[in-house]
């Protein structure tokens, strides 16, 4: 309850504050928003170069062959997939 009381306080002195001070608020507004775009803007390039550098490390992995016995797991698994398809498709038609 305190905290309720707390915010619509606080709510209530920021409104106030926005109106009589509404001339200095657009002045830091212009301030801030070449500002934040800026920041914005630099977070978007560390990010994507970021992915960039995961996505080239992906690529240049490359996986082993599968031995015997993993490739009839893998026949097994591609044949149950096949079949699941099919039943899907029979159960879409009904």
């Amino acid at each position: 309850m305190k905290t309720l009381i707390g915010g619509a306080i606080a709510a209530a002195l920021g409104l106030v504050g926005l109106v009589i001070w509404w001339g200095k608020f657009l002045i830091v507004l212009t301030g801030i928003i070449p500002a934040m775009l800026l920041l914005g803007g630099a977070l978007a390039i560390y990010l994507g170069f970021d992915e960039l550098k995961d996505t080239r490390k992906d690529d240049e992995t490359v996986e082993s062959p599968p031995e015997s016995s993993e490739g009839e797991e893998v026949e097994k698994d591609k044949k149950e997939t096949d079949d699941l398809k099919e039943e899907i498709e029979t159960l879409k038609k009904d």
